[in-house]
């Protein structure tokens, strides 16, 4: 162990670097070959569109600072933008060739396994000629083709669209061009797979990628030049995906957030990709003609980008080369026939996804927008499903009479256009809309109804610690309540009143909310573990949570851990506090959970004196979670709801299959202990399914 560090770059691991560990954890799982072959390549996709979003958002935060001619320090916890950029280029670029490697190693698996994925320098007769048949019925009327050597100013490429880069030597016959070399580009479609698969051969099962379907294509796309040779390569801008949006007052928020996702497309560019094997002429005329400069991350890459693409690789009927799928499991006391209402107004349950069923949050709201003594429905929605039974819900609510006031928080980032387009359709039935807060973001996850019993108002609530989005409860873990205890419905009307009238400061009894009360709720919290730990009391800290980069916070659990208190963190992403080290941190150890289903849960459990105070949030410790978005966090009052917390996060800690070891050296080692093996994602199933059994 070392000696207490005293520069800010050793207490802190800088956060995007730290993030971008993240993703070599899911490249790990790319590699790792005890994970089905083609759930790798998915992996793989996942890397890839991480990536992506990184650029769009941390990138270009990076590049404005510099932009701006700042140094940065602050901001970056140390580091100036200009080192972070620097460290951040060398970083991706070695992670892009691992990517590349292991998209090699996954190839000859695959064709181990009778898939072969081909390109056009290998096509059989009968390929050829299925391959010109689907070019001209599916591609061709879908593909955008620009000659360069005709246009004054090089056309603005769209953000993460996949390009080809065509140079053609001309022969001496032709009569188009009066240059030797001339170049063009071809949009990839992205509205048509990019897999596509070819007609099985003696057995063997054939895909080609729509990149060198083209390729194969050029013959039929250029037939009108007379070439000696041709050639392309790959290119991708990604641009900055922060919205300008404007202060026109005569305008609706849901108008102006339009606008601007719009203009995203047209950010200024922070990386550009290319293929590593393209010409230096061509790499040199396409960058000048984008004004392409050394403030941007130029990234050196294979073949093909938009590797994200690998998401949705066919399963070509594979399933042993899947993951097993499961289906999700009810609760245990909870069924699905009868009022779901009925039963929760006699106790709490909690919802644990994708182990349990989702069905249960639309069935909370299908069954309360038929239900005659419903009077109201207050939710808040950050990303909603492509095709959303909650929407339904809610509109049929509003036909049905009850007042449903909807929170859309339309600034979800990358989800904004879904997020519009709902929101114009429920405003169009009836469904009253508040667009969020001026200057604040709203990602808690709440929604409560009133319902007439006794003549009296009765509340029930439910809140969870991510979306309501049927798609991703599939695949992100998640906890949500359902309830029907009254402070905390009545806590969430203060949310809403919050909501409408934003310049009252509200107290609430029960919940915990940003940005008004987390940060000093946790530092309370904290203060009397050490408390109780100086008293001999039992004492201790759990956290199960996406991101931990808040200074302020980390400074807590540093100095909680100097006074001896016990902390275990699970952390997915994002972990700026430095574990494990002498006279700082050395009471506190860290892991980070990689599997199947994307963990999303935050959980956070204090000892108390041995009376746990159990939470879960819609919150991570990100300084954005405290102070510029208005976040919810529940207790948990059940003490079997408690305990049933308490024995999961004690699966997520065991984990000694998919968790890495968080340490100083940030080197992603795997957590190997003795005894029997917990895959905690594995475990967590049987956990649930033996609740039912027992």
């Amino acid at each position: 162990m070392s000696p207490e560090p005293k520069k800010q770059y050793d207490r802190y691991i800088n956060r995007d670097l730290s993030w971008l560990k993240f993703n070599a954890r899911v490249l790990q799982e790319a590699k790792d070959p005890t994970v089905p072959l083609i759930e790798r390549l998915r992996f793989l996709g996942i890397f890839s569109n991480n990536l992506d979003e990184f650029f769009k958002v941390r990138y270009a935060a990076i590049k404005r600072i510099i932009d701006a001619g700042k140094v940065g320090r602050s901001e970056l916890g140390g580091m100036s933008a200009l080192e972070l950029q620097e460290s951040i280029t060398q970083t991706v670029i070695s992670q892009q060739q691992l990517s590349l490697d292991i998209l090699g190693v996954i190839e000859e698996e695959l064709a181990k396994e009778g898939i072969n994925v081909i390109n056009e320098t290998n096509i059989s007769a009968t390929q050829s000629e299925f391959i010109t048949d689907y070019f001209l019925r599916e591609v061709s009327p879908a593909l955008a083709t620009i000659i360069l050597s005709e246009l004054d100013a090089f056309p603005a490429l769209k953000d993460s669209a996949a390009y080809l880069a065509v140079r053609m030597v001309m022969s001496e016959n032709d009569t188009n061009f009066k240059d030797k070399i001339n170049y063009a580009l071809i949009e990839v479609p992205a509205v048509i797979d990019r897999f596509v698969e070819l007609p099985e051969e003696n057995g063997q099962k054939y895909i080609i990628l729509l990149d060198d379907l083209i390729r194969h294509c050029f013959g039929i796309i250029f037939s009108i030049f007379d070439y000696e040779s041709i050639a392309a390569h790959m290119i991708k801008i990604t641009r900055d995906a922060e919205l300008d949006i404007d202060s026109d007052l005569s305008r609706s928020f849901l108008d102006k957030i339009s606008k601007s996702v719009a203009k995203r497309s047209s950010g200024d560019p922070v990386r550009f990709v290319y293929d590593r094997t393209i010409a230096p002429e061509t790499l040199k005329f396409l960058m000048d003609k984008m004004n392409i400069d050394s403030t941007d991350s130029i990234i050196p890459g294979g073949r093909y980008h938009n590797r994200r693409d690998y998401m949705k690789f066919p399963s070509l009927g594979r399933t042993d080369l899947l993951y097993e799928t499961k289906r999700p499991l009810p609760i245990a006391g909870l069924s699905f026939q009868g009022s779901l209402l009925a039963k929760i107004a006699q106790k709490d349950y909690l919802l644990h996804a994708p182990y349990q069923s989702f069905r249960y949050v639309v069935k909370f709201l299908r069954e309360s927008a038929l239900d005659p003594k419903v009077q109201s429905i207050k939710i808040t929605i950050y990303r909603l499903a492509e095709v959303s039974h909650i929407a339904s819900s809610l509109i049929n609510a509003a036909k049905n009479g009850k007042d449903v006031l909807v929170q859309i928080e339309l600034r979800a980032r990358f989800d904004e256009v879904a997020n519009i387009h709902y929101a114009e359709q429920m405003q169009n039935e009836g469904v009253r809309l508040i667009f969020g807060v001026t200057g604040l973001k709203v990602h808690c996850k709440a929604c409560v109804i009133e319902r007439i019993e006794d003549k009296k108002v009765k509340r029930y609530s439910f809140l969870s610690t991510g979306n309501f989005n049927e798609t991703t409860a599939k695949i992100y873990t998640d906890y949500t309540l359902f309830t029907a205890h009254e402070g905390i419905g009545k806590d969430i009307n203060r949310v809403f009143n919050f909501f409408e009238v934003n310049y009252r400061l509200k107290s609430y009894k029960h919940l915990v909310v940003s940005p008004h009360y987390t940060r000093d709720t946790w530092t309370e919290l904290i203060d009397n573990e050490i408390a109780h730990h100086k008293k001999g009391l039992p004492s201790g800290i759990k956290l199960k949570l996406n991101s931990l980069s808040d200074h302020y916070m980390i400074e807590k659990l540093y100095e909680a851990s100097q006074q001896g208190v016990s902390i275990q963190i699970v952390v997915r992403g994002i972990c700026c506090l430095v574990p494990g080290v002498k006279g700082m941190s050395e009471t506190i150890e860290v892991v980070s959970v990689v599997d199947k289903f994307l963990e999303h849960t935050r959980l956070y459990i204090y000892e108390n004196a041995g009376d746990p105070k159990v939470y879960i949030s819609s919150a991570d410790f990100m300084a954005r979670n405290f102070d510029s978005r208005v976040e919810v966090s529940c207790p948990i009052y059940d003490r079997d709801l408690q305990q049933e917390l308490l024995e999961t996060f004690q699966i997520s800690w065991q984990d000694n299959v998919k968790a890495r070891l968080i340490s100083q050296t940030q080197d992603n080692a795997y957590v190997r202990e003795s005894g029997p093996v917990i895959r905690s994602q594995f475990a967590l199933y049987d956990y649930y399914l033996n609740k039912l059994q027992g």
